[in-house]
């Protein structure tokens, strides 16, 4: 029996599995999708080209790009900004010189306005985020990592929780003294069944803070050079026609070139159009903002993170920001102390950023270390 079983294989589970081996304790880390990383999702120009729906992880080129969450702020993200140092890993600026595009209406003209650098500029990691992942990810033991096994049930046993899981179709059943949550609340209260019920209280909450990310969609288009530099452009603009609402500079310090923007149809509209439709709407507005060139990306990709069954629910749909993180523990009835919040929402410093995938996870490591310390010292 481990003495923690961690769902969820995102950051926050992995960087979980890892603090607890520094802690002497055992695991088992359960994925439903094939592949760790969650909502930190990094392509090659390769993936896009040959699998157009963009759901793989990459795992070979370093030239690869973000189609979920994207930048950092080392500066006021301490923790997470020692971690990636610790790692290895080579932060660099999202590139910003250069004049915006304004496209305010569909019959108004562009507009170019300058740029404002800022003091803290955001950052990114070369290799995208999924670099941050696989890093994390090898310093684990892989004999305790599960993937494709859906959580579906949780039960509270006399000594034990016992986590009921789906793999091809055959069910198991595991057994942990403690459990960590490193998937949005949201996600666990309507996928997972809980014996006994939760406070419904505890179950409210979770059901009421938004996923980041779930009701999102970004569009990707990667090119041999980055031709709008040369107009004085910083490759950023903002619309008010879209398909896009904020289209960003992706490009990687050294490789190909790149755009991305966040897709701004809501998420229950997007469900009726066409993939290849958005994919050629998403061009159109390239070229409109940016000319000709841009109507030839070497590979692109479109990623719906509301259409991600292991990422979004049906109360997804709607979109909404960083939302006030949740109790990230059970502070009463039967399940009080055996159940710890550790995915980003339940991060009261940085809910929903990277960042805060990191500070739950440690906040959960360490109250679990409380929790199971408090316990032999009453036994």
């Amino acid at each position: 029996m481990a003495d923690v079983a961690i769902i969820g294989g995102g950051l926050s589970g992995l960087y979980a599995a890892h603090l607890l081996t520094q802690q002497g304790l055992r695991y088992s880390l359960f994925e439903a999708r094939p592949d760790t990383g969650g909502r930190l999702l990094s392509l090659s120009p390769q993936e896009m080209a040959s699998a157009g729906e963009g759901t793989g992880i990459s795992r070979g080129p370093t030239d690869r790009f973000d189609l979920g969450a994207t930048w950092f702020w080392p500066d006021r993200q301490r923790q997470l900004g020692a971690l990636v140092s610790g790692l290895g890993l080579k932060p660099f600026a999202q590139p910003d010189a250069g004049d915006w595009v304004l496209e305010r209406s569909q019959r108004a003209p562009l507009q170019r306005v300058r740029g404002s650098p800022t003091s803290a500029p955001s950052m990114r990691l070369a290799g995208g985020m999924a670099s941050l992942v696989q890093a994390v990810q090898q310093r684990l033991d892989s004999s305790c990592l599960h993937l494709s096994h859906q959580v579906t049930a949780v039960t509270l046993c006399e000594n034990s929780v016992a986590v009921q899981t789906r793999f091809n179709s055959v069910s198991t059943t595991w057994h942990a003294t403690r459990l960590l949550l490193a998937l949005p609340p949201r996600l666990a209260a309507e996928s997972i069944r809980f014996f006994p019920a939760l406070p419904p209280d505890v179950s409210g909450a979770w059901l009421n803070t938004p996923t980041w990310m779930a009701s999102h969609a970004k569009y990707l288009a990667v090119f041999d050079e980055p031709f709008w530099r040369a107009d004085g452009l910083a490759g950023a603009a903002q619309s008010a026609v879209g398909p896009m609402v904020e289209v960003q500079d992706a490009s990687s310090p050294s490789g190909h070139a790149a755009l991305f923007g966040f897709i701004g149809v809501p998420a229950q509209a997007r469900a009726g159009i066409d993939h290849s439709d958005m994919l050629s709407g998403c061009r159109a507005q390239l070229v409109r903002l940016f000319g000709e060139r841009a109507a030839r990306p070497v590979a692109e990709t479109l990623l719906d993170w509301a259409q991600e069954p292991f990422t979004a629910t049906a109360r997804d749909q709607v979109a909404s920001g960083h939302a006030t993180a949740p109790a990230a523990s059970v502070v009463r009835g039967p399940w009080e102390n055996r159940i710890f919040g550790t995915a980003s929402e339940w991060s009261p410093e940085f809910p929903g950023y990277i960042a805060g995938a990191v500070d739950a996870a440690q906040r959960a490591v360490d109250a679990v270390v409380r929790a199971l310390s408090a316990q032999s010292a009453s036994s």
